[in-house]
């Protein structure tokens, strides 16, 4: 605990209360006496890079251009130590902030680190699961994964990199495991303070502490959605047994079964054709058009690296919409056609994509059969909407998905957000009288979440900070309800929390102050404004200007497809083509095609794109 803080005890046994001490009112900002006068008689906040490399200047500061400078927040609580923690605690360093991480279980990894158990809940992956996003379009944004590891990430290998990132940063020293937050409330005070009250239970010890900001990184997988309602006589008719996809740790407890997996998302997929290897017959039942798509891409590199570029982004907001959709369904049926499979029609406005490699196979090879929407059980059997039935059923699992509570947050805060959807930048409550409240991770990418959260993290950081403002109440609920659907949709369909991941990252780091402009670098450094329109949008990109700029983004991007094929050089063959003309030649193409795009988007920009770097609300 840091030394200008103090811990008064209370009357109840094994309670504490850790004040953050008496704070100044200001607009918009507060700060405590004694942070103010160790401010004054000492330096100027450093910046980010300054504070990692011990590079801060000295500088003379009086009290008022302190009280300016600084916000109202120094004391952050971090609830969950998965992805969105650990950014959440490195980017409060970053920015000079005192953060506490508060974790239930033993270690770090969230879900993400896997256990045979289901102690208290927790919910973690099962066996078998890799990435469906590339280690490059996934990692930390200034800590590239070690280019010996594979593209795909077991999920061994992926807690392996958090680990890393945890010691390289020392992030651990600030994360109180076994932990367990039972409520987060406002303070009595909360309109002129922003402070909240958490209180948590360490080993049956609770305690109770004073923070100046929360933020809550539980993500989306909190608990489990079983819908029973929606499948009559699956609790009162059917003997077999049932059980959600967080039960499901690997196939051997289903050897010679007949099973029955309702619901075709990604776990869906995967969990049909694993238990087809040891299964007697596997079902799938899906309800909606689905395109099945494979990690590996055109002459074999990641799918996302070749096709989440903003050359392509660029594209969907240039081209009309029907032209996009047909070019994304002929190239999703380039590889079989779905209507065949029973997939997915190009007639339907209305899809899902997954990744998955095996199922067409399983399809094809009948070890998976797919079948519609379940309309009723009986004794043993599944009768579907076509009016077949499938006998003899002994497991029915349910891949259906998550839903989130945030059950420790007070009624009052709670009840302000039903999804993501009424969050502002799917971040921040706009109704709350201080913007010292962010839920991290709530949200879902057609690319990687750990770089959106990652991102989220940095601009709330900085807000925190004072570099960043948010806009007035009244123009945040504008912003809620113009991208809020009328029609609430049903719980178990995820696509509404499913953003474009160019279009929210980038208007994210427009609020942060952090995106990149591709014209300023056309003229500046070519070679890497090419490498950014043209080439995957990497993380990496978010590091070279702003706040948090690494000095080391540059190369990180121009040596990405180096790491990529690193892992793959386990045998050399020889190969004497040379590139070398082609990559000129394409140069020579791209660089009007990137100056007229920039000079269209300049013109006409789409929402959370700027041409420039500075900040956009």
């Amino acid at each position: 605990m840091p030394a200008h803080l103090n811990t008064a005890e209370l009357g109840t046994v094994g309670v504490k209360v850790s004040s953050a001490g008496a704070a100044v009112s200001c607009p918009d900002f507060s700060l405590s006496f004694k942070s103010a006068a160790r401010e004054t008689r000492s330096k100027v906040r450093p910046k980010p890079e300054q504070r990692r490399h011990g590079t801060a200047p000295q500088a003379d500061c009086t009290l008022a251009s302190c009280l300016l400078q600084d916000s109202m927040v120094r004391r952050v609580a971090v609830i969950g130590a998965g992805v969105g923690g650990l950014a959440s605690i490195k980017c409060c360093l970053d920015e000079g902030l005192e953060p506490t991480c508060f974790e239930r279980s033993e270690d770090i990894g969230g879900l993400w680190r896997y256990t045979d158990s289901m102690d208290g809940g927790r919910i973690s992956v099962y066996r078998s699961v890799i990435t469906n996003t590339s280690k490059e379009m996934s990692c930390f944004s200034d800590f590239p994964c070690p280019e010996d590891f594979p593209s795909y990430l077991p999920h061994g290998l992926l807690l392996e990199y958090f680990r890393m990132y945890s010691r390289h940063f020392d992030l651990l020293r600030h994360i109180r495991f076994r932990t367990t937050v039972l409520s987060v409330r406002k303070r009595p005070d909360f309109a002129t303070s922003g402070q909240w009250e958490v209180v948590t239970d360490t080993n049956g010890i609770r305690e109770v502490h004073v923070f100046d900001a929360v933020m809550v990184c539980t993500g989306h997988f909190q608990e489990p959605y079983l819908p029973l309602a929606f499948f009559p006589g699956i609790d009162t008719r059917f003997k077999g047994q049932y059980l959600h996809s967080q039960e499901y740790k690997d196939a051997e407890a289903f050897r010679g079964k007949r099973v029955l997996v309702v619901g075709i998302g990604n776990t869906g997929g995967d969990l049909s054709v694993e238990l087809s290897h040891v299964a007697a017959k596997v079902f799938l039942s899906a309800r909606s058009n689905t395109w099945v798509i494979s990690r590996v891409s055109d002459h074999g590199f990641p799918f996302d690296m070749v096709n989440t570029t903003r050359f392509n982004h660029f594209l969907d907001w240039f081209l009309p919409s029907a032209i996009t959709k047909r070019i994304r369904f002929r190239k999703f049926n380039s590889r079989f056609n779905h209507a065949n499979y029973g997939l997915a029609s190009t007639k339907s406005s209305n899809f899902k994509i997954i990744v998955n490699e095996e199922l067409p196979f399983c399809l094809l090879s009948g070890t998976v059969v797919l079948k519609p929407k379940v309309r009723k059980f009986t004794e043993s059997s599944a009768v579907f909407e076509d009016g077949t039935t499938e006998e003899n059923i002994d497991v029915v699992l349910f891949a259906t998905g998550y839903s989130f509570s945030f059950a420790f947050l007070e009624e009052s805060v709670r009840s302000l957000f039903d999804d993501n959807r009424s969050l502002y930048k799917r971040i921040f409550p706009p109704q709350l009288e201080k913007p010292t409240l962010a839920i991290i991770g709530l949200v879902q990418l057609t690319g990687s979440v750990m770089v959106g959260a990652e991102m989220q993290a940095r601009w709330v950081t900085g807000i925190f900070a004072g570099w960043n403002k948010l806009p007035p109440t009244s123009k945040m609920m504008a912003d809620v309800l113009k991208k809020k659907p009328p029609v609430k949709r049903n719980p178990s369909e995820r696509e509404n929390l499913k953003l474009s991941f160019i279009s929210y990252t980038d208007e994210i780091a427009s609020c942060a102050g952090i995106k990149p402009s591709v014209l300023r670098l056309l003229l500046t450094d070519p070679r890497l404004a090419l490498a950014i329109f043209f080439g995957p949008c990497t993380p990496y990109q978010y590091r070279l200007v702003g706040r948090g700029k690494w000095s080391g983004a540059r190369d990180a991007i121009l040596t990405q497809w180096q790491r990529t094929l690193k892992p793959l050089r386990t045998r050399v063959v020889d190969d004497s083509s040379n590139g070398s003309d082609g990559w000129c030649w394409m140069c020579l193409v791209a660089l009007p095609v990137a100056l007229t795009a920039g000079f269209l988007l300049s013109r006409h920009p789409w929402p959370g794109w700027s041409p420039r770097a500075g900040p956009q609300l």
